[in-house]
């Protein structure tokens, strides 16, 4: 007896998953633009194509990351390859770039370093809307530098103003040639504190945990990279950081101690004080 066939819609109305991530996974698996769904929503799938979407469908409802089954996640227009290797970007991580580009209005050939880069988006992100920057970006995870390395050598242009984009192993600044000046330093550190439940939670649980906590109070990493900037910022240079939605009057402080001034924080789109930063007196 032959198999009942199995349609794109009878595989979506049937799935537990929230309908957004089911068509982002059926998509991945038959290789179609989300508007084939529509468009091709009773065609008879073969066998193997519904085989390979149920196991996906399966990962999900365990919990594992979209971003991880599907390989990929946008970010600020432009789609990055993620690994269990990298923290997944999330969207109001682009109010780190969007805050640093404007920090760069004026200047010619801006220099940026982006500290613990992960899959490289914030700092592919900046490169790309900046030609002329110059752009170099760290991180401590060999395995994530050779995530941000693919999608820096995907995304950009190989004959950008700027030159490649710069990519090196550093824990922090320890690797970093102590002649560097920077007009502009971000960062989207671990400021997870090490007790909190979120840890265990959700796609937390699936991403490196030393990108999410300093397996502290959440404030180390910060401490390290203010204390650190004033060596490698250029005169009137910027420092940036994204924080946990309650540390902005503690990062604002540190700021603060180091000398910082015109010190502030911005709020992302659920109006929450995603990010704080200073400007480093001439």
């Amino acid at each position: 007896m032959n198999a009942t066939p199995v349609t794109p819609a009878a595989l979506l109305r049937a799935s537990p998953l929230p309908p957004l991530e089911a068509r982002i996974l059926l998509t991945h698996v038959l290789g179609w633009r989300p508007t084939q769904l529509i468009t091709r929503s009773d065609e008879t799938l073969e066998r193997a194509a519904v085989e390979r979407y149920r196991v996906l469908e399966a990962r999900r409802a365990a919990g594992e990351p979209v971003a991880q089954l599907v390989g990929t996640r946008e970010f600020f227009g432009r789609d990055f390859e993620v690994t269990p290797d990298v923290l997944i970007p999330r969207p109001e991580t682009e109010l780190l770039v969007e805050t640093a580009l404007a920090a760069m209005e004026g200047l010619s050939r801006p220099r940026v370093l982006d500290l613990g880069t992960g899959t490289g988006a914030i700092a592919v992100s900046i490169a790309s809307t900046r030609p002329d920057a110059q752009v170099h970006a760290i991180d401590r995870s060999a395995e994530a530098l050779a995530v941000a390395t693919r999608n820096a050598t995907r995304l950009l242009d190989a004959k950008r103003p700027g030159g490649a984009m710069v990519l090196s192993q550093s824990d922090w600044y320890s690797a970093l040639e102590a002649a560097l000046r920077f007009d502009v330093i971000v960062s989207n550190p671990p400021y997870i504190a090490s007790g909190d439940p979120h840890l265990a939670e959700g796609d937390l649980r699936f991403e490196p945990r030393g990108a999410l906590t300093d397996e502290a109070d959440g404030l180390s990493a910060i401490r390290a990279i203010v204390a650190g900037a004033p060596a490698y910022l250029a005169a009137n240079g910027v420092l940036w950081i994204e924080h946990g939605y309650d540390q902005a009057e503690a990062v604002r402080a540190l700021l603060t101690a180091q000398g910082f001034r015109q010190v502030r924080s911005e709020r992302d789109l659920a109006g929450i004080e995603r990010i704080s930063g200073g400007q480093l007196p001439g």
